[in-house]
């Protein structure tokens, strides 16, 4: 009885390894069928076919380095990964191409480049100042002493008319006695009328002759009045004070009219001209507007600011206006012109040039690179290298290659378009060897040949972490890389991969 159990036990034994046994020579038939098919496509036409699209394969490369061409697939003697087929329909045509679920989970948006009518202007800032044409001084003709000062201070707003000093003048005593003697006297008409022409040749006004007819009393005393509804901006005395002729006592600044000094960037500086038209808002009441054009445009850039003034006269007539004031501008002039626009986010500035992702009538995107002018809103105008209608990638520029990374976008994009040709050398291919690069990673493996890293990402290639294998120049070279090491390391592309230029420690970290 024992023995039958034993006897069932070894039959489904013998037939598990039977059935193993079949599976793997069915799986080295096929394998071997499916070498020998490619093996056959190739021999018997020249031309190498992937298997499973059954599309012309020009050659497989590894991606990270596109130079490196190779007859058959396999895995990456670069990186820890496989070869990538080349195929000949893809070869002439420029550009890559994204599908369209990724795009959608991206957020790619497109924009249309289009002309339009806009008026030639720009945006900028001013401050209003104090009229210094309209500026008046309150001056002394005679020699005298300040009696009473009724402005205490600079800055102090004064009325058309109103008192700033009451002045007394010793020396008009005499002549108006003299006057008023010969007039008793009753002297005729010519005496008093030279009488009356040394009291003019003296500077007394008029009006102290005119009272002095009236009343007959001399004055000794003359208050001096505002000229203009200003401020007091300049105040050179103090009660008690003597003065002399031709001095200045106080200035007085006229709010009236005020004069608006715009700042105008240095790069619009030749766009600007007498005559534009000004329209300024006040910063701090958009509603309070004012209207004027330019007067003259002052020489001469400021070092500080980088900006040419340009100066207009604004009305005040209501005062509501302070010299310091700052103002928002649009200078604005001439006729509409036609511009072709763009989203300005759709322009990427590499600081050498300026680009803008194009999407072709087979969805295709490649880089453009484009001459931009002026910036008209959240638009900017394309000078050179777009037509009207082109559709041009609006939001999500950087993300189009898989490593979000700028300068590894546009060489990237324009190296799959070249692709087709197996080019040993370029003028790309030269700039990519000569530059290097740098980061930081363990080292996994040494040999005479190549140190194996698992490094931290490479942001200028675009590299994530990874661990590959860079060259040594010599099998002697770095004798101090160790396994479990951690160091930092510089390398720069060659014709037979990834080169190591230095290997560093890294704080002795292991």
């Amino acid at each position: 009885m024992q023995k039958k159990p034993l006897a069932r036990a070894v039959l489904v034994t013998f037939a598990a390894a039977a059935l193993l046994g079949a599976g793997y020579l069915a799986g080295a038939r096929h394998a071997a069928r499916a070498d020998s098919a490619f093996a056959a496509t190739t021999s018997a036409t020249g031309d190498k076919t992937d298997p499973k699209t059954g599309r012309k394969v020009l050659y497989w490369h590894d991606p990270m380095v596109p130079n490196q061409h190779f007859d058959k697939p396999g895995k990456s003697p670069f990186m820890d990964m496989q070869l990538e087929p080349v195929f000949a329909d893809d070869a002439g045509t420029s550009g890559i191409k994204i599908d369209p679920g990724l795009q959608q989970n991206l957020g790619i948006r497109y924009a249309t480049a289009r002309r339009q009518d806009i008026t030639e202007g720009f945006d900028a800032v001013g401050s209003t100042q104090f009229d210094e044409s309209r500026a008046d001084v309150v001056q002394s003709r005679v020699i005298g002493y300040i009696d009473h000062l009724y402005a205490s201070a600079p800055m102090q707003r004064i009325a058309k008319g109103a008192p700033i000093a009451s002045l007394f003048v010793p020396d008009w005593l005499a002549p108006q006695e003299e006057y008023l003697a010969l007039k008793r006297s009753g002297m005729d008409s010519g005496m008093l009328e030279a009488a009356r022409a040394r009291m003019r040749a003296m500077s007394i006004p008029d009006g102290v002759v005119a009272s002095l007819d009236r009343t007959g009393k001399a004055q000794t005393h003359v208050v001096l009045t505002s000229p203009e509804t200003g401020v007091v901006s300049e105040l050179n005395v103090r009660d008690g004070a003597m003065v002399t002729p031709g001095q200045t006592l106080a200035k007085i600044a006229g709010l009236s009219t005020l004069w608006l000094i715009v700042e105008i960037p240095e790069s619009l500086a030749l766009s600007a001209q007498p005559g534009m038209t000004v329209d300024a808002a006040f910063a701090g009441d958009p509603t309070q507007r004012f209207t004027g054009k330019i007067r003259e445009v002052l020489p001469g850039i400021s070092t500080g600011s980088r900006t040419l003034q340009a100066r207009l006269e604004i009305d005040n007539a209501t005062f509501k206006l302070t010299p310091g004031m700052l103002m928002r501008v649009r200078v604005g002039a001439g006729k509409p012109v036609s511009r072709l626009l763009v989203p300005s986010e759709a322009v990427i500035t590499t600081g050498k040039r300026s680009v803008v992702i194009v999407r072709g009538g087979d969805g295709r995107l490649q880089p453009v690179n484009v001459t931009v002018g002026k910036d008209n809103g959240d638009e900017t105008e394309v000078l050179s290298g777009l037509t009207d209608g082109d559709q041009v990638v609006a939001s999500g520029q950087f993300l189009i290659d898989s490593e979000a990374s700028l300068k590894s976008v546009l060489p990237r994009m324009e190296g799959s378009a070249n692709a087709g040709a197996p080019a040993p050398a370029s003028a790309s291919a030269t700039a990519a060897a000569s530059q290097t690069y740098e980061t930081t990673g363990r080292v996994e493996k040494v040999t005479t040949e190549d140190i194996t890293f698992s490094h931290q990402p490479v942001p200028a290639l675009g590299w994530g972490k990874m661990t590959m294998a860079f060259g040594k120049p010599s099998p002697t070279a770095f004798p101090g890389a160790k396994p479990g090491d951690v160091m930092h390391f510089a390398f720069r592309q060659t014709d037979s991969g990834y080169q190591l230029t230095t290997v560093e420690p890294v704080g002795g970290a292991k």
